[in-house]
């Protein structure tokens, strides 16, 4: 399955929660999009909640199915709790941390800022989105590529910088300083269900 490339204020309507993380999406009409959508009361089965938390954090980092389940795959054979070790892999992934420190606006653009090699980690360009991200590794962008427009004002809009990373300002870049906790990572998934879509 190919990544949805479809209108994401729908897909964020549709799953219930804010992809963006701006809010934006279902501040207006916070229901499922279409006829029928508005007062809507489905009762959704056990796979079905299952489904959609799967969904929702796909769509969130903004990752294909294979690429999903291979991450999963991987998480389910660390040690520790295998639902919170996944989404700690997905947040190490590179463009997530782009997006984290602020030179996207989103995981798509920070993505695409990878795959055309303005960025640099510990001083060697990588340009592959997935890469992931070891604790203490610098992130920057190539010499020229910092008065790229879009990343500056991506960093002028930044609202937030999680405290598992840091951003030098004056170097124009950032460290990875820790793997997330849990409490840090996005609170409406559900990550057990996620677990028990897969072992089914």
């Amino acid at each position: 399955m190919s990544r949805y490339t479809g209108p994401k204020f729908k897909l964020s309507r549709r799953l219930g929660i804010s992809l963006s993380g701006t809010g934006k999406e279902i501040a207006k009409r916070p229901f499922p999009p279409g006829q029928h959508g508005p007062g809507q009361k489905k009762k959704i089965s056990g796979y079905g909640m299952q489904l959609q938390e799967k969904q929702k954090l796909r769509h969130m980092y903004g990752l294909n199915e294979k690429q999903f389940r291979n991450l999963f795959d991987k998480a389910d054979k660390m040690k520790g709790m295998t639902g919170e070790n996944f989404m700690v892999l997905l947040e190490s992934r590179l463009d997530n941390l782009i997006y984290r420190l602020g030179f996207s606006n989103s995981r798509a653009g920070a993505r695409q800022l990878v795959a055309h090699g303005h960025v640099l980690i510990n001083g060697k360009k990588v340009d592959i989105p997935s890469f992931t991200v070891s604790t203490t590794d610098v992130i920057g962008l190539r010499e020229r590529s910092r008065n790229l427009s879009t990343i500056k004002e991506a960093l002028t809009n930044r609202h937030h910088i999680p405290t598992y990373v840091e951003f030098n300002e004056a170097a124009m870049e950032g460290r990875y300083l820790r793997l997330p906790e849990r409490s840090e990572l996005p609170q409406e998934i559900d990550e057990k269900q996620i677990v028990e879509f897969y072992s089914r």
